[in-house]
């Protein structure tokens, strides 16, 4: 069986006492997309330098909230589940192909591998031996926070979709219909932000959309490392009680990667229940 037939079953043991409508991820999942909508609302009432910077929080939020939903939240119900992610509020990824591409980076045994992690910020020996000068001193500068943030989101964002661009040209299987799907989507946000907001879609875009996602390169910043042992390649981040929250406690990463079908509601207590555990396998 492939990586891609196995990572969309949720552990048992993570979702049996979850309950079939988490009402705290339906509520957290509601304010987002009202706070986004009342931010954006706000343009051009409010300071824009209280706007701008509220609505990227409210961006981070939103894609916090999508990466819940994909881990088969909050129903039961995947096709329900999917009505509350899929709006494309950060317009750069599609949300069927982030829910395919991070379940598949969900196969812990293959965590951080160049070959199979799709998210992995590790290359070959031999694609780092083509890759230019240039290419070299851009993957080096985003090994520093500052670098990652100040333009991890352009590169990152640059290299996904030239990567998209090739599935589809392969026409990989679900590729064109997520495009598909994604961008017909794009259109009622791009209407909402300039057409009924007035805000300019390529400030809304460089000034919302790159820094709400520079905000989540500072959690994957410390997320993986490169280890022979599976349990030493997630970090776990703690007293995070700024950015957690953003994150939905997904800060606390290597619980996320031992119990995947977790709700984030439940973070705090089950990491006090298995800090120990945790922390001994993460430095093993």
């Amino acid at each position: 069986m492939s990586a891609t037939d196995t990572v969309f079953e949720q552990p048992e043991a993570d979702t049996a006492a979850v309950p079939a409508i988490e009402w705290p991820t339906v509520a957290m999942t509601l304010f987002a997309y009202g706070g986004w909508l009342a931010a954006t609302w706000g343009y051009g009432e409010y300071p824009t330098w209280l706007v701008t910077p509220l609505t990227a929080i409210l961006l981070t939020l939103h894609s916090s909230v999508q990466h819940e939903i994909l881990h088969g939240h909050p129903t039961r119900s995947a096709a329900i589940n999917r009505l509350f992610g899929i709006a494309p509020l950060s317009l750069w990824i599609p949300y069927d192909r982030f829910r395919h591409l991070h379940l598949v980076h969900h196969v812990n045994d293959r965590l951080t591998d160049p070959l199979d992690d799709p998210e992995t910020n590790y290359v070959l020996p031999e694609d780092w031996q083509r890759r230019s000068a240039f290419m070299r001193r851009m993957t080096e500068v985003q090994l520093t926070l500052a670098g990652r943030m100040l333009i991890g989101s352009w590169w990152r964002m640059g290299q996904f979709v030239v990567s998209e661009a090739q599935a589809c040209l392969r026409n990989e299987p679900g590729v064109r219909a997520a495009w598909l799907t994604h961008l017909v989507l794009c259109v009622p946000v791009a209407w909402w932000v300039s057409g009924v907001c007035g805000i300019p879609f390529w400030y809304y875009f460089v000034a919302m959309v790159i820094p709400g996602n520079a905000i989540l390169l500072i959690r994957s910043y410390a997320e993986h490392r490169a280890r022979a042992a599976t349990p030493e390649r997630t970090a776990i981040v703690e007293n995070s009680w700024l950015l957690g929250p953003l994150f939905l406690f997904n800060n606390l990463h290597a619980l996320h990667h031992a119990e995947p079908g977790l709700p984030w509601y439940r973070y705090n207590e089950r990491y006090r229940l298995t800090r120990d555990r945790l922390v001994v396998d993460a430095r093993a």
